[in-house]
C-alpha cells in the first residue's frame, strides 16, 4: 500500500492479521527531545481564515449563541454540497470539508429524539418542519422511542422522580473515538474489502438473532463507508486510497472526523490520538523536500480551525448543564509508548503552537498525556503555553498506559479508551441527596406525594 522503503514493517505482511493504526505509529515515528524553535508562524492564509471566522463567532454570540440552525434537511453524509468558512477564500483552505453548508451552521438531527431537535431550534426561534415531525413520529422510530419500549416501569418511575438523571432516552450514544487514521492509512476501499470479508464470514450459516444483528450492522458500516467516499467527492478528493503525503493524510482524516460530526451529535465528539500519526507523513514529506515546516504547520492550524467550528443543536437543559456549548473534541499529545521511548514529536508542539498562532480556545480540548519522562523540553513548552493560554488539559500517562496501552484516547474530557476498538456506555447518575429524602420519608416525594 506505501511504496517507499523508509515505511518500515508493512512490506510482504498481512494487514489486517498482522498490523493496525498502532503498529504502523511505532514502526515509523521518530522521537523529537528538541525545542520548539523549528516552530513557524502563522501564515497569512491562516491569518484571513482565521480572522473571518473570528467575525462569525462574534455574530454567534450577539444572536445568543447561535448563529444559525437547519430546520428543513435531516443531516446525513451527503445531505449538503461544500462549505467553506467563506466562499470568496475557499482556495486558502487547506483542510476542506463542514458540518453544514455554512459555517457554524447547526445541523438538524433528529433520529436520537425528534422532540429534543425540535426544541433545540424553537428555542433560539427557527420553527420545526411539519413533515419532518410526521416522518419521525408515524414512520421512523427515534433511539428516544425505542429506549422508552425498553424502559422497565421502576425505571420509569426513577426517571420522572429524578432520582436517577441521565438516562439513556436523552443521551444514548455513549462515549466512542473513531480511529480516523484508517482513513488516511488504507483508504476507503480497503475498509470497505476487510468489512466485506467480515459479513461473508459473519455466522455458520444459522441465522439467529445475534448473527442477523451483526450482518445488517456490517452492511451498514459498508454503506456508511460508500457515503464517505461520496462526501469527500463533493470537495473534489477521491480518498478510495490511501493517502500519499502529508496534505492528504490530514485532510483524509479529517474527512473521517467530518463524517462522525455529520451523523453523531453526542456531547463528546473526540478527536483521538492523531499527532504522532500524522507526524510520520509530515516528517517524510520534510526529508523529501515536497513540504516545508510553515506548510506543516499551516495544515495543523487549519484542521485545529476546523475542529473549534463543531457545533451542535443543543436543547436549554444541556446548556444549562455544560457552560460554554462544549463538544469535547480531545485531542491527545505526547505520553510513553510501552518500549520506554517518549512518543513526543514535533508535531506534537505543533498542535500547542495552534494556541500561539490562533490564540486560546477550548476546543479542540488538547490533553496532555503526562509522564515525568517525558522530554524536558516538552515539558517545559506545554507549561508555558499552560500559563499563557490556560487551554490545555493534562492527564497521568504512567496510570493509564498499563491498562489501555499505547495507543489509547481520551474519549470525553478524563476516560480512556483504546482508539478505535472500545466504547463507554453511559452510567446514569443517582441524585443521593433526593434518594437520602426518600430514604426519610417512606419512599415519599415531598413535592408531588408519590410513592
Amino acid at each position: 500500500m506505501l511504496n517507499n522503503e523508509k515505511w518500515q514493517g508493512f512490506q510482504g505482511r498481512n494487514w489486517k492479521e498482522e498490523c493496525n493504526v498502532r503498529d504502523f505509529i511505532q514502526a515509523n515515528y521518530k522521537p523529537y527531545d528538541g525545542d520548539e524553535s523549528f516552530l513557524a508562524d502563522a501564515t497569512d492564509a491562516t491569518n484571513k481564515l482565521w480572522g473571518k471566522l473570528q467575525e462569525l463567532q462574534k455574530a454567534e454570540r450577539a444572536k445568543g449563541g447561535v448563529l444559525d440552525e437547519e430546520a428543513d434537511v435531516v443531516s446525513g453524509l451527503t445531505a449538503y454540497g461544500p462549505g467553506y468558512i467563506d466562499e470568496s477564500l475557499k482556495d486558502l483552505e487547506k483542510v476542506v470539508g463542514l458540518q453544514t453548508d455554512k459555517p457554524l451552521k447547526r445541523a438538524f438531527m433528529p433520529y436520537g429524539g425528534i422532540r429534543m431537535a425540535e426544541e433545540a431550534l424553537s428555542t433560539y426561534g427557527y420553527t420545526p418542519n411539519p413533515e419532518l415531525h410526521k416522518i419521525f413520529t408515524e414512520y421512523h422510530k427515534t433511539h428516544n422511542q425505542a429506549v422508552f419500549d425498553a424502559y422497565t416501569p421502576e425505571m420509569k418511575i426513577a426517571r420522572s422522580s429524578h432520582v436517577i438523571t441521565g438516562l439513556p432516552d436523552t443521551y444514548g450514544r455513549g462515549r466512542i473515538v473513531g480511529d480516523y487514521r484508517r482513513v488516511a492509512l488504507y483508504g476507503i476501499d480497503q475498509l470497505i474489502a476487510w468489512k466485506e470479508e467480515d459479513k461473508l464470514n459473519c455466522g455458520d450459516g444459522t441465522m439467529v438473532d445475534d448473527i442477523i444483528r451483526q450482518r445488517e450492522e456490517l452492511s451498514e458500516q459498508i454503506r456508511a463507508l460508500e457515503g464517505m467516499k461520496k462526501m469527500a467527492a463533493v470537495y473534489g478528493y477521491d480518498i478510495s486510497g490511501p493517502a500519499s503525503n502529508a496534505k492528504e493524510a490530514v485532510q483524509w482524516l479529517y474527512f473521517g472526523y467530518l463524517a462522525a460530526i455529520k451523523t453523531q451529535n453526542g456531547a463528546a465528539m473526540s478527536v483521538g490520538r492523531i499527532s504522532t500519526f500524522l507526524d510520520i507523513y509530515i516528517e517524510r514529506d520534510l526529508e523529501a523536500g515536497t513540504l516545508t515546516e510553515s506548510e506543516a504547520q499551516e495544515l495543523i492550524d487549519h484542521i485545529v480551525m476546523k475542529f473549534r467550528m463543531v457545533k451542535f443543536a443543543r436543547i436549554p437543559a444541556y446548556n444549562e448543564l455544560f457552560s460554554g456549548d462544549p463538544v469535547w473534541a480531545t485531542l491527545e499529545v505526547a505520553g510513553m509508548g510501552m518500549d520506554g521511548r517518549s512518543m513526543v514529536t514535533k508535531n506534537d508542539f505543533r498542535f500547542l503552537h495552534t494556541l500561539e498562532n490562533m490564540g486560546p480556545s477550548p476546543e479542540p480540548n488538547l490533553t496532555v498525556l503526562y509522564s515525568s519522562r517525558l522530554p524536558e523540553n516538552f515539558r517545559k513548552y506545554a507549561a508555558k503555553i499552560s500559563v499563557t493560554t490556560s487551554s490545555i488539559q493534562y492527564e497521568n500517562d504512567d496510570v493509564m498506559r498499563p491498562e489501555w496501552g499505547d495507543d489509547y484516547s481520551i474519549c470525553c474530557c478524563v476516560s480512556a479508551t483504546q482508539t478505535g476498538k472500545e466504547m463507554q456506555f453511559f452510567g446514569a447518575r443517582a441524585n443521593l441527596a433526593k434518594a437520602l429524602l426518600y430514604a426519610i420519608n417512606g419512599g415519599v416525594d415531598e413535592k408531588s406525594f408519590k410513592q
